[in-house]
């Protein structure tokens, strides 16, 4: 897996207007929400991507396959190739597998799926090792592992899971174009006098996308408890919700976009 970041940004007029941002010294906030902006079409797109739906619907069901009497089995059910006592990177490295498997099946992964794929790993590895986290730093035992995914099924905790699959695509869908852009501006005279500047703003990007995705946290608890209850989770309003998510979020970077201006 991995797209390739080719070209340059498409000459338009929102494009061209994010790059007079960036040349002319504008906050990582005003970057981000001007390139969402541009970027809207291609989002709005994203929304409907198979890749992110059966990421989605399966950052759902992992942790609640933890607390299966059988949980090896639970996972195979789920089309994760694991053997029992998977530890948490194996379990991770399979969702991939099955996010890919999925994909294709729907007729092949793009860019923005292998985007939400490697986003929804990276967040299951990320918060269910927080949770995991013992004075001894993280460990990925199975059984650690096991006991960490297992509290991610609570209506809370997934919430802060969705927030952080939810950031982290943004993050890496205004990446996708601005990383064409960015290192043009790195050098003497330019934007970022040194790679330690243009890294500096780098992370000024991912505050602002952890930022915008705080709306995610108490929408995605209230989904989570509100269809276990009535219905069930299953694929299908797992990849609506998904949906609505990702659009809710675009259309909150657009808030902040014009509340810049």
């Amino acid at each position: 897996m991995g797209h390739q970041r080719l070209g340059t940004l498409p000459a338009t007029r929102r494009w061209k207007a994010v790059v007079e941002l960036i040349a002319g010294g504008a906050d990582a906030g005003e970057v981000a929400t001007a390139a969402a902006a541009a970027a809207e079409a291609s989002l709005r797109s994203g929304a409907d991507n198979p890749a992110l739906r059966h990421a989605f619907w399966l950052l759902t069901q992992i942790p609640l396959a933890a607390r299966a009497e059988d949980f090896g089995a639970a996972l195979r059910q789920l089309g994760l190739q694991v053997n029992n006592g998977a530890d948490l990177a194996e379990i991770c490295a399979a969702m991939i597998e099955a996010v890919d498997d999925a994909a294709r099946q729907a007729g092949g992964i793009d860019d923005f799926g292998e985007m939400a794929t490697l986003a929804a790993s990276e967040s299951l590895s990320a918060v269910a090792g927080r949770a995991g986290e013992s004075l001894f730093g993280v460990t990925y035992k199975a059984d650690e592992a096991h006991a960490a995914l297992r509290g991610l099924a609570t209506d809370k905790q997934f919430g802060v899971l969705a927030r952080d699959f939810f950031g982290r695509l943004t993050r890496r869908s205004l990446d996708y174009f601005l990383s064409r852009e960015l290192p043009n501006h790195v050098g003497f005279n330019k934007r970022f006098p040194s790679i330690a500047d243009h890294h500096r703003f780098e992370q000024a990007l991912d505050t602002h996308c952890r930022e915008a995705s705080l709306i995610m946290e108490e929408f995605a608890a209230g989904w989570f408890s509100k269809t276990r209850y009535e219905t069930g989770i299953n694929a299908a309003n797992a990849g609506r919700f998904a949906h609505v998510a990702f659009d809710k979020l675009r259309r909150e970077l657009l808030i902040r976009r014009d509340a810049h201006g």
